[in-house]
C-alpha cells in the first residue's frame, strides 16, 4: 500500500513538472500534432500546452548542401549563425557548396550516392520533381510540418504548399516570397551610346549591339553565357520561351507548350520552324564573333567578367542583374550599365513556389531538427538576416525593417543559394536600381497565369529516355546553338534523328497523358 501511494505521488509530481515545462518560457519550437485539414496551424502556446516543448536536449550537428560558391566570409557568418542556433534549438549547421561550374553534375550524384547530409537546396530548375520521385528527399507530412515548423506552416500560403507537391506528396519547404522568372540582358550602355546604336528592345537591336562590339571593341567579348550544364540556356528562354509566349515544364527536355493553349498540347521545340529560325540567328552571331570561340568549354564567371569589362553583355533574372548593377555603381565602376528587355510585349509570368526551396535528405538522421532549422531561417528575424545578408555592420547595414545598405565587405558573403529561405522578412538592397524596380512593377501588374502553372511531370515511366535525351541535348543541340556546327540544316537533322532514337516521342506521349489527366481533374 505504501509503495502504491509513493507511485501515485510520483505520478502527480511528474504531471506537474510536465505542465510547468509546457507553460514556462522556452525558446524551443513547439508541437502540434493536428493536421491542418482538421484544425489549421496551431499556435505555439496551444502546441506546448498540449504536447510539451520539443526535446532538444541532445546537441545536433546538421549539414546542408548549397548550390554556388562558398562565400569568402563563410566561417565568420556561420560561426555567428551557429551561436544563435545552439541557443534556440541546440543545433549547429555546416554548409557544403557546389560551385556553379559543376553543380549540375555533382548535385544528383550527392543524392544518388546517399551521402551523409541532412538538408539540400532544391528547386524546380534543379530537378526537384525528378529527385523527389527517385527517393532522394524525405516526404514531409502535415503533422511533421505543424509540429516541427509551426510558424512556416502557419505563414506559408496553401497554394505554395500545393505547388510543391509531387504526385500529391510534399518533399520541399518552398520559399515564401514570389519572384519573377523572366530573363533580361545586362549590357554596357556606354558602348551603345558610343556607337550611336538604337535602344535595345528587340532581338534585332541586340544583334546590332553585339556585332558593333565585336567589330570595334578589341579584347571585349560581346556576350558571355552563364557557366553550367544548361540544356536550354538563358538566351533560349528569352528568344523561345518569352518571345513566343511558350513555356517548358522541364528545361532538361525540349518539350514546350503555348501559354494560351487551354488544352496544354505539348510539342517538340526542336521540330518547330521557330527553333530553326533561332539557330540561324545564333549562327549569324557566332560567325560575327558575338561570343568566345571557346564557349563550349569556358568556365568563366560571366558576372565577374562583366563587372571587370571583359564582356559587354550577360543574361540572367532581374534580381541577379539588379544586384550586380547596384554593386558596380557602389564601386564607382567606369562602365555605364543598363537593362534590356528584348521581349517587352511578351506575357510575363512569376515563379511558382518551387523556384527555390529546401529539402530534407531522405536518410537524414535528424529530420526533426532540420525542419526546426528551416523554420527559424524563414521566420526568425535575427537568424534570417544572418543567413541572407551576413553580419550586421560588416556585410550590411540595416535600413528600417525591410531594406539594407551594402558595405565594402558585402561581396564576401553572396552568390550561393540562400534563396531557399526567401520570406517576407527579406531585406531589399537600398541601392537596387530604380529602373529595375520600375520594370519589375510593370511586370507584376501584368502577370499571366496559365492552366499548367502548377503541373509537375512524373518521369518514373520514362527515366531512361529522359537521361538519354539529356545527353543528346548536350552533345548535339548545344554546339548547334552556339554556331559551332557549320551546316545548320544537317546539324538539325542529326539532332532530331538522335532525339528520336533517345526516346523523345515516348516522353512526349507520357507527358501529354499526364497533362490531359491533370487538366481534366482541374476542370471538373
Amino acid at each position: 500500500m505504501q509503495k502504491k501511494s509513493k507511485l501515485i505521488l510520483l505520478s502527480i509530481v511528474l504531471t506537474l513538472v510536465m505542465i510547468l515545462s509546457a507553460c514556462g518560457g522556452n525558446n524551443n519550437a513547439s508541437e502540434s500534432t493536428q493536421p491542418a485539414a482538421e484544425t489549421g496551424p496551431a499556435s505555439e502556446s496551444q502546441s506546448a500546452a498540449t504536447d510539451g516543448a520539443l526535446n532538444t536536449s541532445e546537441e545536433v550537428k546538421l549539414k546542408m548542401i548549397f548550390v554556388g560558391p562558398k562565400p569568402v566570409d563563410y566561417d565568420a557568418v556561420f560561426t555567428e549563425l551557429n551561436k544563435k542556433l545552439k541557443e534556440k534549438i541546440n543545433a549547429t549547421i555546416e554548409g557544403e557548396f557546389l560551385d556553379w561550374s559543376d553543380w549540375a553534375q555533382k548535385y544528383p550524384l550527392k543524392l544518388a550516392a546517399n551521402e551523409d547530409f541532412d538538408l539540400i537546396y532544391s528547386a524546380n530548375w534543379a530537378g526537384y520533381g525528378d529527385q523527389a520521385l527517385k527517393g532522394g528527399f524525405l516526404e514531409l507530412t502535415e503533422d511533421m510540418l505543424a509540429k516541427y515548423m509551426p510558424t512556416t506552416w502557419k505563414e506559408m500560403p496553401k497554394v505554395s504548399w500545393d505547388q510543391a507537391k509531387v504526385n500529391g506528396k510534399l518533399y520541399m519547404v518552398p520559399q515564401n516570397r514570389g519572384e519573377s522568372i523572366e530573363k533580361l540582358i545586362l549590357y554596357r550602355e556606354d558602348l551603345r551610346k558610343k556607337y550611336n546604336l538604337p535602344v535595345i528592345d528587340s532581338p534585332e537591336a541586340y544583334t546590332n549591339y553585339l556585332k558593333a562590339v565585336a567589330a570595334n571593341e578589341k579584347g571585349v567579348i560581346p556576350f558571355t553565357p552563364e557557366t553550367g550544364d544548361w540544356k536550354l540556356h538563358n538566351l533560349d528562354r528569352v528568344l523561345l520561351k518569352q518571345q513566343r509566349d511558350w513555356n517548358m515544364l522541364d528545361f532538361d527536355l525540349p518539350l514546350g507548350f503555348k501559354l494560351t493553349d487551354e488544352k496544354g498540347q505539348i510539342f517538340n521545340v526542336y521540330e518547330t520552324p521557330e527553333f530553326k529560325e533561332l539557330l540561324l540567328y545564333y549562327k549569324d552571331l557566332a560567325d560575327n564573333n558575338a561570343w568566345s570561340k571557346n564557349v563550349l568549354n569556358s568556365k568563366n564567371d560571366h558576372q565577374l567578367d562583366f563587372k571587370e569589362g571583359k564582356t559587354a553583355s550577360i543574361s540572367h533574372n532581374m534580381g541577379t542583374l539588379g544586384a550586380l548593377m547596384a554593386l558596380m555603381r557602389k564601386e564607382n565602376s567606369p562602365f555605364e550599365v543598363a537593362l534590356a528587355d528584348v521581349t517587352p510585349n511578351s506575357k510575363k509570368s512569376t515563379a511558382i513556389s518551387t523556384q527555390n526551396g529546401t529539402s530534407v535528405h531522405a536518410t537524414s538522421k535528424n529530420p526533426e531538427r532540420a525542419l526546426m532549422f528551416i523554420d527559424l531561417m524563414q521566420n526568425d528575424k535575427e537568424l534570417h538576416d544572418l543567413i541572407m545578408n551576413g553580419i550586421e555592420g560588416v556585410h550590411y547595414v540595416p535600413v528600417g525593417d525591410n531594406k539594407f545598405q551594402a558595405t565594402d565587405a558585402s561581396n564576401n558573403y553572396t552568390g550561393f543559394s540562400n534563396w531557399s529561405f526567401n520570406s517576407p522578412l527579406n531585406r531589399d538592397n537600398e541601392s537596387f536600381p530604380q529602373e529595375a524596380t520600375d520594370m519589375q512593377k510593370g511586370w507584376d501588374a501584368n502577370v499571366y497565369h496559365y492552366p499548367l502553372e502548377t503541373f509537375v511531370f512524373n518521369n518514373t515511366k520514362v527515366k531512361a529516355e529522359v537521361a538519354n535525351v539529356g545527353n543528346v541535348m548536350l552533345r548535339y543541340a548545344i554546339p548547334l546553338e552556339y554556331g559551332v556546327i557549320k551546316d545548320v540544316d544537317k546539324g538539325l537533322e542529326d539532332l532530331n534523328k538522335q532525339m528520336k532514337a533517345a526516346g523523345i516521342d515516348k516522353i512526349q506521349q507520357e507527358m501529354q497523358s499526364q497533362i490531359d489527366a491533370f487538366l481534366a481533374q482541374n476542370n471538373e
